[in-house]
């Protein structure tokens, strides 16, 4: 059964990708639309771990983002369904050699013959992605010349191709195109900050994000890239639901061993500043618990409504840092522990809150805080007992 998605208008645009709000013609669902042109191997490679990241998750946890579909940009117009569980040999190819791997002639030009018989198909509305019109060369018929003596080619001398559509089709115009849902709520910066303080919903919304990422690391996936942009939100008559998304950075292990959680470790150094864990800041090995340290200035952030101005932005992110020297230059959490191991982390933080400010946290939300950023990364409270423990946390402190 065919698939029709149509572009409605740019939502999100970031280094890799850009966003769309879409839907599904027959049914009228509304969908996000996420293209991710394969325009060099180090692009493929990020784009490839996503893809498998969300498939790992398919639809099995309500504060993930879900994954409909993916498709496979062969042409101008021409789009296929992957099949679920395999990736497009090509692209996995070009990660592996390090160059992009382009398609070879006949396929390119059976890709194009093919196009109306595609599985799925976007029809867009934004331009983005645009039929180019081909070149033809057009030769002079006649049919009382058919049988008028024809020259043979001199096979010898070899001459550049004159068809545009005999050259194969570059792989800088191929992309891979994810279905997901829909999130209206747009991103944790922009929804919680478009309204005043509601401590329940700052609880609710850190209760589902510690869900989400001891779901996450069950399945052996690190997401490494955790901060409140990464984070959709969906609007219900009940509340936020709030969605980990952006998997770009994400790496999976084998999740659980014999019962107990495999201890991968990392060595690459990635992320956003403002959420980095001291080891990563510090170019060591890592595991999973730098999730725990960016769900930890996350909370802290979400909890006192800790906001700041990256340079050369006007928009206002949810972020815990330290204030270094008399003019107030602020210093990234994890940066900071890396020069000073002992440094003590003052929470509730008694400055720099925008307004109007929410009660601080209590007690036993700061002591579970401090846990969570600590230096030490088996000091901090593993994914699957956070939860428990913001519980706990929150309990106590309302009482």
């Amino acid at each position: 059964m065919e698939e029709l998605y149509t572009l409605e208008r740019e939502v999100g645009r970031g280094s890799y990708g850009v966003v769309f709000e879409g839907h599904m013609a027959k049914t009228g669902q509304r969908v996000a639309i996420k293209r991710l042109p394969c325009s060099n191997p180090e692009c493929i490679e990020l784009y490839l771990q996503e893809l498998w990241a969300m498939r790992a998750t398919a639809k099995n946890h309500v504060n993930v983002i879900a994954l409909h579909s993916c498709l496979l940009q062969t042409g101008p117009r021409s789009l296929k369904t992957l099949i679920p569980g395999k990736l497009p040999p090509r692209l996995v190819e070009s990660v592996l050699k390090g160059s992009v791997v382009e398609a070879p002639q006949s396929q390119e030009k059976n890709n194009t013959e093919q196009r109306t018989n595609s599985v799925s198909r976007l029809q867009d509305r934004t331009n983005t992605v645009q039929a180019r019109p081909k070149h033809q060369t057009k030769t002079k018929s006649n049919a009382s010349d058919s049988t008028t003596p024809q020259r043979p080619q001199n096979k010898a001398k070899k001459r550049p191709a004159e068809k545009e559509e005999e050259q194969p089709e570059p792989l800088s115009c191929l992309a891979l195109w994810l279905v997901m849902e829909y999130c209206d709520g747009g991103d944790l910066n922009q929804y919680l900050l478009s309204s005043p303080p509601d401590s329940q919903r700052d609880h609710s919304v850190v209760r589902q994000l510690c869900s989400a990422v001891a779901f996450l690391h069950s399945l052996g996936i690190t997401h490494r890239d955790l901060k409140p942009d990464n984070v959709l939100v969906c609007v219900t008559p009940r509340g936020p639901i709030v969605k980990v998304a952006d998997f770009g950075l994400s790496k999976m292990s084998e999740g659980l061993v014999d019962g107990e959680l495999t201890s991968q470790h990392f060595s690459s150094t990635c992320g956003s500043d403002f959420y980095m864990a001291p080891e990563v800041w510090g170019g060591l090995t890592y595991t999973a618990q730098a999730d725990i340290f960016s769900l930890g200035v996350m909370f802290w952030a979400v909890l006192e409504r800790i906001t700041f101005l990256e340079e050369g932005a006007t928009q206002e992110q949810l972020g815990a840092y330290v204030c270094k020297g008399r003019s107030g230059w602020l210093m990234p959490l994890g940066e900071a522990l890396w020069e000073n191991a002992d440094l003590q982390l003052c929470i509730p933080m008694k400055f720099k809150r925008a307004p109007p400010l929410p009660p601080p946290p209590g007690p036993a939300m700061c002591t579970l805080l401090l846990d969570m950023l600590a230096f030490d990364p088996d000091a901090r409270p593993p994914a699957d007992q956070l939860e428990a423990r913001v519980h706990s946390a929150l309990t106590e402190d309302s009482h």
